[in-house]
């Protein structure tokens, strides 16, 4: 009988093991060696690459300011005068608004007027006491109208202090909610600032990432706004690393000052594990 010749099917696979057995750098032996082919395969790529796309991944960040709050009325009264118009700056201390206050003072000078006539009675009885000219329970209750005069003036001189609105902090105004001669309720929001003396950046890294971040660790933001790069440095780490996505907040600042950046601008973080981390 002639030689017979293996179906072309047979002989590809022959072709296909003894490739992957020459990359592998071993020898088939035996039908339990090529058995075990292909999980040693499949497990050969994974020790090659330890870390996947994660830590190659674009990480984005947002400017951020140090410090911002929303200023609002404490009082029901007229919008008198705006003194820092919409993205104007201002020194801390400075005052931003003013209120129509006319009837709080008029308020206030009737307490004064009350506190001055119940502190002449008083004066009057201590006097008379001294005479035994007048009864304790009479002296008594005069005094407790000077408390009470007392209480009145300190509560509209605190009303006062509410119709002139000064910064909180150095910084600029954010947004104007209300227009001069505007009637606003107490509680009603009227200007939101923020202080842009530090803008900051927060991005999510990879919890691995801690291993090697540290505190003022330096690296650099390219901005999109301005097509720039920019020096910033790490400034706080998450207190919790998220258990699904294996990833940590990161909160940096710029370092340095430059009048081009405003909060609100994004742009892409240059932060990369060094060449020994694993």
């Amino acid at each position: 009988m002639g030689r017979r010749t293996m179906p072309w099917y047979v002989l590809k696979k022959i072709a296909y093991r003894s490739t992957l057995l020459a990359l592998l750098g071993t020898n088939l032996v035996g039908t339990a060696g090529a058995a075990d082919l292909p999980a040693r395969a499949l497990a050969a790529p994974a020790a090659v690459s330890a870390n996947p796309a994660l830590e190659n991944r674009e990480i984005r960040a947002q400017l951020l300011p140090r410090r911002y709050t929303t200023l609002a009325a404490e009082i029901g009264a007229k919008v008198n005068r705006l003194t820092v118009q919409e993205g104007g700056s201002f020194r801390s201390g400075q005052t931003l608004i003013t209120l129509d206050c006319a009837l709080q003072q008029a308020q206030l000078n009737k307490a004064r007027a009350a506190l001055n006539a119940s502190e002449q009675t008083w004066n009057a009885n201590v006097r008379l006491n001294e005479l035994n000219s007048v009864g304790k329970v009479e002296l008594q209750i005069s005094e407790a109208e000077v408390i009470k005069a007392r209480a009145e003036v300190a509560s509209n001189s605190a009303l006062i202090g509410k119709c002139a609105i000064a910064a909180p902090f150095s910084g600029r105004v954010a947004e104007q909610k209300v227009r001069e001669q505007q009637y606003v309720q107490p509680g009603q929001a009227l200007l939101e600032i923020l202080d842009d003396s530090v803008l900051e950046l927060e991005f999510i890294v990879p919890s691995a990432w801690m291993a090697w971040i540290r505190p003022h660790y330096s690296f650099q933001v390219k901005i999109d706004e301005t097509g720039k790069s920019y020096p910033a440095k790490i400034q706080r780490i998450g207190a919790r690393v998220d258990p699904v996505s294996q990833s940590v907040k990161l909160s940096a600042a710029i370092d340095g000052r430059f009048p081009e950046l405003i909060a609100g601008m994004s742009g892409r973080v240059t932060l990369a594990p060094p060449a020994n981390s694993k």
